[in-house]
Order: C-alpha cells, then structure tokens, then sequence
C-alpha cells in the first residue's frame, strides 16, 4: 500500500497533461520544453519523465529512471524514520518539602535515566495550602537541575502550570561519558615498577 502511495505521487511519462514543461537533471539541457519534446528526450534516453513539482509555472519534470528514483525516494523515507526517534518523557514527582533521603533517591534514578537517552520532567506538586510553598519549590527544582548539569541540560526553567511546578531537562549528547569518567584509573607505570620490586 504504502509503495503505491508514493508511486501516486508523481506523474510520469503520457500522464503529465501539460502544454510544456521545465526540465532539470544532469542529463538534458535545462529549459523550458513542449510536452512532446520533453516526453521524446525522455524517450531517447529509455528513462522517464517524472513531474517533480507540480505547482511550479511551467511544472518541473526530470529525465530519471522511474523505479531507481522510486527506490531512492523510499530509502530517504526510512533514514527520516530512523532519525525520528521517539523521545520517551519520565516524570519525576516532588513535595515542596522534600528530604534528602527522597531527594537523592529520585536524583539517582533521574541520572539514569538522562544516561538512556529519556527526557527528564520533575515537578512539585502543591497540595491544598502548600502552594504557599512555591519558592521553596522553585529551590528545590533548581537544586535538582543543578546537580544534573553532567547529564542533562535545562530545556525550561521551573513553570507553574496549575498546581504543578514543571522543570524539563533534555539528555546531554555525551551523558555517558560521565559515567566512564567514575570508572578506576589503569595503573601507571610507576605503580607497576613498586609492585614489581615488592619481597616475594
């Protein structure tokens, strides 16, 4: 299904209905062609000719073979799909007071999931009068980035949206570098040379 939805949009060949047409590619003459002409070069070539922009004055058609250009249109098609990766969103929730027990805890699972390439959504949430609290939210949400700034980088500063205060933080493209960072130092030489001279 999806091949004949791209083959339906283009015309070629005797489907392009049109007093005259331009003509690009490598192989022709650039210019502005009557239909028959430009359907004869095509012709002579044995490819086809493939209206590229309809709604340009005069339309614009290329001299392709029609299946190769098909082909590459659909492998252009799938790159874009694989770039298009789904961006997955972990919410992460918050009281405006916080302790640092719970706080370190959600700060843990946070860098994790900065390192796996998720975006990050932390919040407060102000229950009833605890929104007196916001300040003390808007702290805590900063801290929180902060203490991220190796994994992620702030997408939007705190917002109150309702009675939520929404910090977004994005992956770092070298996130986890930082984890390689962590990980024990080789020995030197200098360490080896004492191992080795150590009694038996």
């Amino acid at each position: 299904m999806k091949n004949d939805n791209l083959k339906d949009q283009y015309r070629i060949n005797e489907r392009i209905r049109v007093r005259e047409v331009r003509l690009v590619g490598d192989n022709v003459e650039m210019g502005v062609y009557p239909i028959a002409q430009a359907l004869r070069i095509a012709e002579e070539q044995g490819l086809d000719l493939v209206e590229i922009s309809p709604n340009a004055v005069p339309p614009v058609c290329r001299v392709i073979d029609y299946q190769k250009f098909l082909y590459q249109q659909k492998k252009r098609q799938k790159e874009q799909k694989a770039k298009s990766v789904k961006v997955v969103v972990k919410e992460i929730r918050f009281g405006p007071q916080t302790d640092d027990h719970d706080y370190n805890f959600k700060l843990k699972h946070a860098k994790g999931f900065l390192e796996e390439g998720s975006k990050v959504k932390a919040y407060v949430f102000f229950k009833g009068r605890s929104i007196l609290f916001k300040e003390q939210g808007e702290v805590l949400l900063l801290r929180f980035a902060n203490d991220l700034e190796d994994y992620g980088k702030v997408e939007q500063l705190p917002v109150l949206e309702g009675k939520r205060m929404i910090i977004m933080i994005s992956p770092k493209k070298g996130a986890s570098s930082a984890k390689k960072a962590q990980a024990p130092k080789p020995k030197s030489e200098s360490d080896k040379t004492t191992e080795d001279n150590k009694p038996q």
